[in-house]
This record gives C-alpha cells, sequence and structure tokens, in this order.
C-alpha cells in the first residue's frame, strides 16, 4: 500500500485551487478533513493498490479488467486536474479508420469524427494505427482519448488543440513529430467550422481551457511545444508521460504581459524527461506551478524556468545535471534582473540534486505551517526511479494488468 501521507497531498490541492493565495489554515486541521475525504474516496472507488507509490497508477492499473472497466480511469487523477471528467458517463466511441481526408466533414470512425461531438465520448482505438492529421485535431469537451490497448501513434502532421473547452483526458497515446497546419478551415463540432490560421506545431496546445489531464502519453521532436498551456488555461495535470527529443518542451502561460495566467494552476507529477531535452520543463509565468516526483536524465540548458513572478513549488524531484559544467542549474529566470526575481517564490524541497545540479531557491517562502501541510505532498527523491519507472504509454492488453 502507498504511503498514505502521499494522498493527503493531493486532495490538499482541491483547498487551495480555489483560492492559491490565500492564507493557509492549521495545517493539523487540513489533514483531519483530508484523511475523511481519502477515506471516503477510497470506499467509493473500491480503492486498489499496486503499491508502486504512484497513486494515479495505483488507482487503476493492477486490475486485470481494466479493458472492461475504462471510465474508472477518470477517477484516478491528482493535482489540479484531478476534476477533469473527459468522456466519463458517455459513450464509447471505437476509432477504426486512421485516416484524416477532409477535417471540414470527417468520416465517421476518424478520431477527428469522434473528438468534435457535442457528447461525452470515451473514445477508443479498435486496433494498432498512425494517424498522420492533415490539420489540428480541434476537440470539444467531454472527451477522452484512451488509447489503451493499441499501439496508437499521432504523428507526422498536425496535432492536438484543446481551445475554449473543458473536461478533456489524453492517455496512453504517442505523439510526435508534430507539424504546423492552417491556412484553411477546419470543424469543431458538428454545427461549425471556421477559418484557421498557422497553427504552432505543438504536440498538444491548451488554449483558454480548463480541468484537462495529459497522462501516460510519450511525446518527442515537434515543431514548436510538446505540451504548451496559455491564454487563461487553468486546473491542468500532466502527469506519466515521457519526454524526449526536444528543444522547447513544456510552455506554461502566454506571455508577460498577459496577466490572465496568474490563475493558471498546473500539477507536473511522475513525468520522465529523459534524453535529448534541451530546456522548458517546464517554462512558467504568473501562475502556481507544483512540480512534484519527476526524474529529470537530461537537460542541455536548464530544466525549471520561468518569468513575470510565477510560483513553483519543486517536491520530490531527482535531478542529474548534464556534464556540460554550464548547464548544472536546474533554475532560470528570464526577462528580470535579480532585483524583481528575488521576490518570485521558487521553492526546492526534498529534490535530489545529481552531478553537480543546484536549484536557485527564492521569495520569502510559504508560512511554516503552510510548509509543514506541503511536506505531505510528495514521495522521497529516492522513489523517483520506482515511481516514473512505467512513464509514457503503456503496453496495456486486455486480459491482464497493464
Amino acid at each position: 500500500m502507498a504511503n498514505p501521507s502521499f494522498f493527503l497531498f493531493f486532495f490538499f490541492l482541491l483547498v487551495v485551487t480555489s483560492s492559491a493565495r490565500a492564507p493557509p489554515q492549521d495545517p493539523e486541521l487540513i489533514v483531519k478533513e483530508l484523511e475523511r475525504e481519502i477515506n471516503g474516496s477510497r470506499r467509493e472507488l473500491g480503492y486498489l493498490s499496486c503499491g508502486t507509490g504512484n497513486p494515479i497508477d495505483d488507482c487503476w492499473r493492477c486490475d486485470p479488467n481494466w479493458e472492461a472497466n475504462r471510465q474508472r480511469l477518470a477517477d484516478c487523477a491528482y493535482g489540479f486536474g484531478k476534476n477533469a471528467l473527459g468522456g466519463k458517463n458517455g459513450k464509447t466511441y471505437v476509432v477504426t479508420d486512421s485516416g484524416d481526408d477532409d477535417p471540414v466533414n470527417p468520416k465517421p470512425g476518424t478520431l477527428r469524427y469522434a473528438v468534435i461531438q457535442n457528447e461525452p465520448l470515451w473514445i477508443i482505438f479498435a486496433r494498432d494505427m498512425v494517424i498522420q492529421l492533415k490539420e489540428e485535431l480541434i476537440m470539444n469537451s467531454y472527451k477522452t482519448i484512451d488509447g489503451r490497448g493499441a499501439s496508437v501513434h499521432i504523428a507526422n502532421g498536425p496535432c492536438i488543440t484543446i481551445q475554449y473547452v473543458t473536461n478533456i483526458i489524453i492517455h496512453g497515446v504517442h505523439i510526435h513529430d508534430c507539424k504546423q497546419g492552417g491556412n484553411t478551415y477546419v470543424r469543431d463540432s458538428p454545427e461549425h467550422y471556421g477559418y484557421r490560421t498557422i497553427s504552432d506545431g505543438d504536440g498538444v496546445s491548451i488554449f483558454g481551457s480548463s480541468h484537462i489531464w495529459v497522462d501516460h502519453c510519450s511525446l518527442s521532436n515537434c515543431h514548436d511545444g510538446l505540451i504548451d498551456a496559455i491564454h487563461g488555461s487553468t486546473a491542468i495535470t500532466i502527469s506519466n508521460n515521457y519526454m524526449t527529443h526536444h528543444d522547447k518542451v513544456m510552455l506554461l502561460g502566454h506571455s508577460d504581459s498577459y496577466t490572465q495566467d496568474k490563475d493558471m494552476q498546473v500539477t507536473i507529477a511522475f513525468n520522465h524527461f529523459g534524453e535529448g531535452l534541451v530546456q522548458r520543463m517546464p517554462r512558467c509565468r504568473h501562475g502556481y506551478f507544483h512540480v512534484v516526483n519527476n526524474d529529470y536524465t537530461h537537460w542541455e540548458m536548464y530544466a525549471i524556468g520561468g518569468s513575470a513572478a510565477p510560483t513553483i513549488n519543486s517536491q520530490g524531484n531527482r535531478f542529474l545535471a548534464p556534464d556540460n559544467t554550464f548547464s548544472k542549474e536546474v533554475t532560470k529566470r528570464e526577462d528580470a534582473p535579480e532585483s524583481q526575481w528575488s521576490h518570485w517564490n521558487w521553492r526546492s524541497e526534498g529534490d535530489l540534486m545529481l552531478n553537480g545540479a543546484f536549484f536557485t531557491p527564492s521569495g520569502g517562502g510559504a508560512s511554516s505551517s503552510y510548509a509543514k501541510a506541503y511536506s505531505l505532498s510528495a514521495r522521497p527523491s529516492s522513489l523517483v526511479g520506482t515511481i516514473t519507472t512505467y512513464a509514457g504509454a503503456l503496453n496495456c492488453r486486455k486480459g491482464s494488468r497493464c
């Protein structure tokens, strides 16, 4: 059974989501309330534990009947994106056609046809397939893309756009070699299609959207970012992903002048930032970012950066610095002199620094009671290797545990 204190943190996030800057309550009262909520939730979900220490995986992966209980996954998120429903309680839609011949009039059976529908859908795949999209895949609200049970690649064309929608889950797919698209018409609902200008070429682009969860995906080598969240997006969890071979990995916050991103709240947990990565794991602006129990085994410039006074709480991560003596620092402040960034609240707690890695903290820090409550958040950094062993798209097969 995973350490119960680990689960307390993620329910605690729900307390702070509504007001991340509110004065902290007595941590002992918080813990008692969270224990009550956790016990109730476990009874409701029939809680499973594989003993990995990864609460998301322990919620569903040890069930050999996962294929018959796919929508259970929607109950397993943690962090700020915990309430992302995806297509929960909707019909199951099976993608049978890997084509994308007409982005304005998509054929039934294609992924594009599924994601633009108005009703909640849990989207799965009939077989292994590579989907080369002609244009951005513009999603409608309340959709889950669930790649478990098949090897699904969205690659070699424009990729996923989550724009002005809510409640999206992307799970278990390979997203790579994403290109720019645009200067054409694309449908985003059964009733509407519109003209799209040139897209950024992200793997997953989150724009003005909320309650988003990207989990157990493998991402690499896209034109711009692997996962970017901008323009007031919030309530996001990015977890259990394996990211490789890319320059600007993850941008969270549109620009220094776009102050609406002050409400952005993102949890980045249990990911493996692997070979061939350069920077932005993530790069943050304005909002609140919790970076917990991730494994950083490669960066060429820096791991975590930001500008415009974001709050960054780094806990229980493992940072392996490159051999390059000029890139040992985990952190990078941009577009501000030290007289300004010295007041930004960037904290490191329980992080493991290897090969000369170092994190430069700043800001006055939280109160001692707030820090005490947050000390429940992360497993020890020495366990990160175990927690992130299965980051990325899983090889799930019907009738056995993933």
